[in-house]
């Protein structure tokens, strides 16, 4: 009778540690789907910013043609874009230090710019360049792919951020050291938006 009831408790036992690790198997598998689409998301918000990286180093391209252009307003866009397109992250480290960083070398590139299209005024052979206005409408839809990824990046990092700090799904998220994945933040001054005239 003992060993009937001492097997009993065993398989029942074995049984209850089973359906806990198919649970935990189970909230595991859905968190790698949600990392993953945040990686995935992050690779478009990367895109985006190359894509305005090559139309800059065109404009500065254009720009260079033109008589007399000041030297220094177009080296600082030189140096910005360069600073911009060599700060990079690893998708898996994805916290928030590492996008404000990202992001602040990337803001040095929109003061930059901004810069550049102020002193531009004072060009009128270079505003009135076909190729010139083109990349500068190319840029102006840039910049709106730019905030559409990064407003993308930021709900797929939420949903993701959100499903592991559940309990008890950020038991298993710590298990698997999946980690909080960081958020694109207003700039400072942002709530006065620049606006490129040309």
């Amino acid at each position: 009778m003992k060993k009937g009831c001492l097997i009993g408790g065993l398989v029942g036992l074995i049984a209850i540690v089973g359906i806990f690790f198919l649970y935990a198997v189970g909230i595991y598998n859905n968190i790698v789907p949600k990392m993953n689409a945040v990686e995935s998301q992050w690779g478009n918000v990367e895109t985006a910013y190359q894509k305005r990286a090559d139309l800059t180093e065109q404009l500065v391209e254009t720009v260079k043609g033109a008589r007399d252009f000041e030297q220094e307003t177009l080296t600082q866009v030189i140096e910005a874009r360069s600073k911009a397109t060599s700060t990079t992250i690893d998708p898996s480290n994805l916290t928030p230090e590492s996008i404000a960083q990202f992001q602040q070398a990337q803001d040095g590139l929109t003061g930059a710019l901004n810069r550049l299209m102020v002193v531009v005024e004072r060009y009128p052979d270079l505003k009135s360049n076909q190729n010139f206005l083109a990349l500068q409408t190319s840029l102006e839809s840039m910049a709106e792919e730019i905030r559409f990824e990064q407003r993308k990046f930021n709900e797929t990092a939420e949903v993701y951020n959100t499903y592991i700090q559940k309990v008890p799904n950020n038991m298993i998220a710590n298990f698997g050291n999946f980690e909080r994945k960081g958020y694109f933040k207003a700039s400072e001054g942002a709530e006065n938006a620049p606006t490129f005239e040309f």
